[in-house]
């Protein structure tokens, strides 16, 4: 009976692991640029039945075992916005922003102009060009943002030249799925991984990209993980009075 209790533990250990990881990208569907996180899980068979009547294959005992988390990477839907400062990413490439705690990535492209004049993330963080921080001259009008990144403006009022403020740092990595969330739409590289320039990428100016999380989607997941606790929790409750009833029976020793 122990291994039955075991197993149906493991299951809705698994299931808990399952819905923070749902509940997390339900929570983001709104959220610029947000890369869904997927739950992978394998079966770990444990020979540990070693009753005599238990044979062969049936001495096995079949585990739920929590696998991994990975990123999935899936282009969002892009919409357009006619905001000049805003840009998606077509590509794999990622937006180089400074932080506090030094270098970080995302895909999110609502980007801004501070107070000091430097093009900064939703969250203030300065993103990054060529050559360091992109600033813009309090004159400057008219920005140009093109698919390779390089931003140029119209400076003053008479000047119709354009003029380079920047181009945008795009990078990619060889082993993406080793980046890790620090939340604010922030990735660190993680252990092992580097940062590599990305001349493929495209950048589309007044567009943005979306969530790739399916809301329909992850709702219904969330209601069918939902439900596979409660059946386990019930499963288990069963199980464990059966186990009361055969003890109490034990005890009933005729007088």
């Amino acid at each position: 009976m122990e291994n039955t209790l075991l197993i149906g533990l493991s299951r809705q250990m698994m299931l808990e692991r399952q819905m923070d990881v749902v509940a997390n990208n339900v929570a983001n569907v709104t959220t610029n640029g947000y890369k869904a996180d997927r739950s992978l899980f394998e079966e770990y068979l444990m020979p540990g039945a070693h009753e005599d009547n238990f044979v062969g294959r049936d001495r096995r005992l079949s585990f739920v075992q929590d696998r991994a988390t990975f990123h999935d990477f899936a282009g969002g839907p892009t919409e357009q916005t006619k905001n000049p400062l805003d840009v998606a990413i077509d590509g794999k490439a990622f937006l180089v922003v400074q932080t506090p705690a030094g270098e970080r990535y995302t895909r999110d492209g609502g980007l801004q102009i501070n107070a000091q004049g430097q093009l900064v993330t939703a969250s203030g963080n300065p993103v990054l060009g060529s050559n360091g921080p992109i600033t813009f001259q309090q004159t400057d009008h008219d920005i140009t943002i093109s698919n390779d990144g390089t931003v140029t403006v119209l400076e003053g009022v008479n000047n119709a030249a354009d003029s380079i403020r920047g181009k945008l740092r795009l990078v990619s990595f060889a082993q993406a799925q080793k980046l890790l969330k620090e939340g604010s739409n922030l990735y660190s590289a993680g252990a092992g991984n580097s940062a590599r320039p990305d001349t493929s990428a495209r950048v589309h100016q007044g567009f943005i990209e979306k969530s790739n999380v399916n809301a329909v989607t992850e709702m219904s997941r969330m209601v069918e993980v939902s439900r596979a606790y409660t059946q386990m929790a019930t499963l288990l409750q069963q199980q464990s009075d059966l186990q009361r009833s055969a003890i109490e029976k034990l005890a009933d020793v005729p007088a």
